[in-house]
């Protein structure tokens, strides 16, 4: 399930209370990595409709935000556009803000599922990879690993992006994520940098406090929340130790695709619990750009 904003078209759709953009202010960034995954759905969606300049409509969706786009992550099957490479272009402002609270100088954000003609097919059986927890097999995977090694090689810190099944080509042993939006969302990361090395799959996971965001009426992503109450409350029984090696022996698993995936040591847990009037308004992307959301926060963490 897509579950893309409705409007393809940014000034209907837009978050309208962004008109200065805080980096320091955790719903702006959130807003702003959502636009960003926005602008990749509608980015595939001129693509198939031939909208070209100036008639595409996604430009808008990063433009708005001092982006540009650098590179198209094309599907080797179906060439949709199933990723996209941002660049921060406001670079006096980059440098002139204090060391962490400065944007992102790269962006690297990847879409959902599209369940429409041209789509389906490549989508959906990406889906099943992910079902049968096989996806690093897919040959998106592989284009989204190298694209983000490669950005974090040269350039530092990268945040990636994705929603729905978008944001699980952003899990790899090789990416150290730094906020990693679940089923309606992004996630920022922070690719590893050095020469080849062995490192404890486990340890190198517990490493990573993935921001997952998610709305409670979500079917498709709640379970995320489910994991990590269990986790909680196994800690509260005296059971934690328990818990805690079950949890290590699926990281491990998770990375020779065995286990599923969902399976994290540590994450900070926002949850929407506005109602909602369906499944695609609960899973929907546009959720995350709204300022007005009723979140709870969580922050549970692997010791």
């Amino acid at each position: 399930m897509a579950c893309e904003c409705e409007s393809q078209i940014f000034s209907l759709s837009w978050p309208t209370f962004l008109t200065a953009v805080d980096w320091t202010n955790s719903h702006h960034r959130r807003s702003v990595a959502a636009s960003l995954v926005q602008g990749v759905y509608t980015l595939e969606d001129d693509r198939h409709r031939n909208r070209q300049c100036p008639d595409a409509l996604a430009p808008p969706w990063w433009h708005s935000f001092n982006f540009r786009l650098v590179q198209i992550l094309i599907d080797s099957h179906d060439v949709s556009h199933f990723g996209a490479v941002f660049e921060f272009v406001n670079y006096s402002y980059y440098h002139q803000a204090p060391a962490g609270q400065r944007p992102p100088q790269y962006v690297i954000a990847f879409r959902g599922t599209i369940p429409k003609a041209g789509n389906r097919k490549e989508d959906f059986k990406l889906d099943i990879h992910l079902a049968v927890n096989d996806l690093q097999k897919s040959s998106r995977f592989q284009t989204g690993l190298e694209t983000a090694s490669q950005t974090g090689l040269e350039y530092g810190t990268v945040w990636l992006a994705g929603h729905s099944l978008g944001s699980s080509l952003a899990l790899s042993d090789k990416v150290e994520l730094g906020l990693r939006l679940a089923g309606s969302l992004v996630v920022t990361a922070v690719v590893a940098g050095g020469g080849a090395r062995e490192i404890d799959p486990f340890v190198a996971l517990s490493t990573w406090v993935p921001y997952l965001f998610i709305n409670r009426s979500d079917p498709i992503c709640s379970e995320y929340a489910g994991y990590f109450k269990h986790r909680e409350d196994m800690e509260a029984i005296g059971a934690g130790r328990i818990g805690k090696v079950a949890t290590k022996n699926s990281i491990r698993s998770i990375l020779s695709s065995r286990e599923a995936s969902h399976l994290l040591p540590s994450a900070y847990l926002t949850l929407n619990g506005a109602a909602a009037a369906s499944v695609r308004e609960a899973h929907g992307i546009c959720q995350w750009w709204r300022h007005d959301l009723e979140l709870e926060y969580k922050y549970y963490q692997h010791n």
